[in-house]
């Protein structure tokens, strides 16, 4: 998974910054990971539970012939020492002198002979404990005689010796010479075969040293387990990832069908109206268009009684369109036009009929026309 391509990376980046995400998308795999290893551990430990397995030990002599050592006592009755040629069961030879014991279901290790296996000791850093097995395999071609693929190789528990170094004995064999012996076993029926062997000198130590541990096709091993639990995660997760997509599909698809309803019904309930006022042409219509095209008379009576002065009475008010007829008494009447100016709703204020002295002498009729702003 590339960090910065999906939708929960670019959420962490906004609020948290591109190392915290990467870190924080790092530890949610590490988790799912451990939470995988356990789920499988404990599957594979009940089912080991549930169905047991007996062991049985294949230890070959020096004339080539196995001695068989059960650990269970109502299969292999007392300390059994039986002779399993193994050369025989490659061979498919029906018949043989032998006991053959039931192998089926069981673990079997095989030790096999020191004669068979390349021994060689390395010595190491005592740091390079870690990394034995990865050192090993890039060097297994320098110390035997095949390649880190045709070999089969194992190693010792690292012996500590002076100035901070550990020394490991390596047995290694070809595969080919161990392949016979493992499809003889799990021709028998065996669930898992491990091959180990013992160095002939104490040089080499005394211990096994194990380089093959296999299991047949029908045994139950955790990685397997664990491959079936991240496929069925897998499963789930694209499942419930559909499953949220076709939500959101379908409710992203009723969500434009009912907007596309509403529009629609709108639109037809403006036809309507539009209809109804084609054809009625009601009073109501044309108070309400007279309404919002003759200015506001309230609002321009209350500013007129703001400017007029104390001696001046108004007589006669008509409104004509955006103009405003104005008739009375006043004591100067040329001053009317600079105190209505001042106001802000009025404009162009003019006489539009002679100025007429009352007939004692102290007032004037005037007669202005304003316009409304």
């Amino acid at each position: 998974m590339s960090s910065g391509t999906t939708p929960l990376t670019n959420l962490l980046r906004r609020h948290c910054g591109e190392q915290t995400a990467v870190k924080f998308i790092g530890q949610i795999f590490v988790g799912l990971s451990r939470w995988l290893d356990s789920a499988a551990s404990a599957i594979v430990a009940i089912i080991s539970w549930a169905v047991p397995r007996h062991g049985i030990e294949l230890v070959e002599t020096e004339s080539g012939a196995f001695t068989v050592v059960g650990r269970e006592q109502a299969t292999f009755p007392g300390d059994l020492v039986a002779h399993l040629p193994l050369q025989q069961e490659i061979a498919s030879s029906p018949t043989s002198g032998h006991s053959v014991p039931h192998l089926k279901g069981s673990r079997v290790a095989l030790v096999l002979r020191p004669s068979r296996f390349m021994f060689r000791q390395l010595e190491l850093p005592s740091r390079a404990s870690e990394f034995i097995e990865g050192i090993i395999r890039a060097q297994i071609d320098r110390l035997t005689p095949w390649g880190a693929d045709d070999a089969l190789f194992g190693w010792s528990e690292p012996k500590a010796i002076p100035n901070s170094r550990i020394i490991v004995t390596v047995a290694a064999t070809a595969r080919t010479k161990v392949a016979p012996f493992v499809q003889a076993v799990t021709r028998l029926g065996a669930e898992s075969v491990a091959i180990s062997t013992i160095p002939e000198t104490s040089e080499h130590g005394s211990a096994g040293i194990k380089v093959l541990d296999h299991e047949t096709r029908q045994a139950i091993n955790i990685q397997r387990v664990r491959g079936a639990l991240a496929a069925i995660l897998t499963i789930v997760v694209l499942a419930a990832g559909i499953s949220i997509g076709a939500a959101t599909y379908l409710a992203d698809d009723l969500s434009a069908r009912q907007d596309d309803l509403s529009r629609r019904i709108g639109d037809r309930r403006a036809a309507l109206r539009a209809g109804l006022d084609a054809t009625g042409n009601s009073a109501l219509a044309k108070l309400e268009r007279r309404k919002h095209e003759q200015p506001a008379v309230v609002i321009a009576l209350d500013e007129l009684a703001k400017v007029l002065p104390d001696d001046t009475y108004v007589t006669e008010l008509r409104f004509e369109g955006k103009s405003m007829q104005v008739i009375g008494f006043t004591r100067d009447a040329a001053a009317l036009i600079a105190l209505i100016e001042q106001s802000p709703q009025f404009t162009g204020a003019t006489f539009f009929a002679p100025t007429i002295r009352s007939p004692d002498g102290v007032g004037e009729r005037f007669h202005v026309e304003i316009r409304l702003a």
